[in-house]
């Protein structure tokens, strides 16, 4: 029996990387599983693997930076499997990088908007529905820029800061009923959007890479166990928490 049989949840930018890696393990782990994303194809692809191998899942088409988008996301899960027990709000999109001070206004509101305030909404109309239901488990994802900020990223790392005292502010208000909210902090994973940004920064890139202590890249599927962790009830006391899974890139 798996660590999340029968609970119902939702992964938002879940069509590739560390949003497809979590869908696929709260699927593998017994959790019937609504695949958000902005991109069809590829969220399509993610429903198909999780079908291929034995799982239950759902695409919802969802910009989760618009909040009626959100709202039918949240309601499209309770329709489809009778309620809400999980969610993890992965998705978020940097809108670029470089010093402060050539930053335009849109790129840092959008940054904002992509990272910080969309995991906001997704939280707004999750909550209720767990409520509902009963109580849940919330895993917003952060990364290891908001704990110490990254140069030439700043954006970014100030709007993940953000998430993570969303995260804790949240679990204070909701851990009397019955919600757990926590975060997960990924250093630097091997993904397409990573392998973007090194050749975007290529200057930036060789430092990343060498960042954890453990002297190589994460893997999408090691942020994915620890989500699951957090998910399920083996996490049943712990809320308010960020959790950094970096190779130890966070104590270098």
């Amino acid at each position: 029996m798996g660590l999340l049989e029968n609970k119902a949840g939702i992964v938002t930018g879940a069509g590739q990387g560390i949003g497809r890696a979590i869908a696929l393990a709260y699927a593998r782990e017994g959790a019937s599983v609504v695949v958000a994303d902005f991109n069809e194809a590829t969220g399509q692809e993610t429903v198909e693997l999780i079908g291929n191998a034995g799982g239950t899942a759902t695409f919802v088409h969802a910009d989760v930076s618009d909040e009626h988008s959100v709202k039918d996301m949240v309601e499209t899960a309770v329709a489809a499997y009778g309620g809400l027990d999980i969610a993890c709000n992965s998705a978020a999109l940097s809108r670029g990088s470089g010093p402060i001070h050539e930053y335009t206004r849109e790129v840092f509101d959008q940054t904002l908007t992509m990272c910080l305030t969309n995991t906001w909404l997704c939280m707004k109309y999750e909550i209720p529905a767990m409520l509902a239901n009963g109580g849940g488990a919330i895993v917003n994802i952060s990364s290891n820029a908001s704990l110490k900020g990254q140069a030439f990223n700043t954006a970014y790392a100030a709007a993940k800061s953000g998430v993570n005292v969303l995260t804790k502010s949240a679990a204070a208000e909701y851990g009397g009923q019955g919600i757990r909210i926590n975060a997960v902090s990924p250093g630097v994973i091997r993904t397409p959007g990573v392998e973007q940004y090194f050749e975007e920064q290529p200057a930036i890139a060789a430092g990343l890479k060498k960042s954890a202590v453990m002297n190589r890249l994460g893997e999408p599927d090691e942020i994915a166990q620890a989500v699951v962790f957090f998910s399920s009830d083996r996490a049943s006391f712990i809320t308010g928490q960020l959790l950094s899974v970096d190779g130890g890139g966070s104590v270098r």
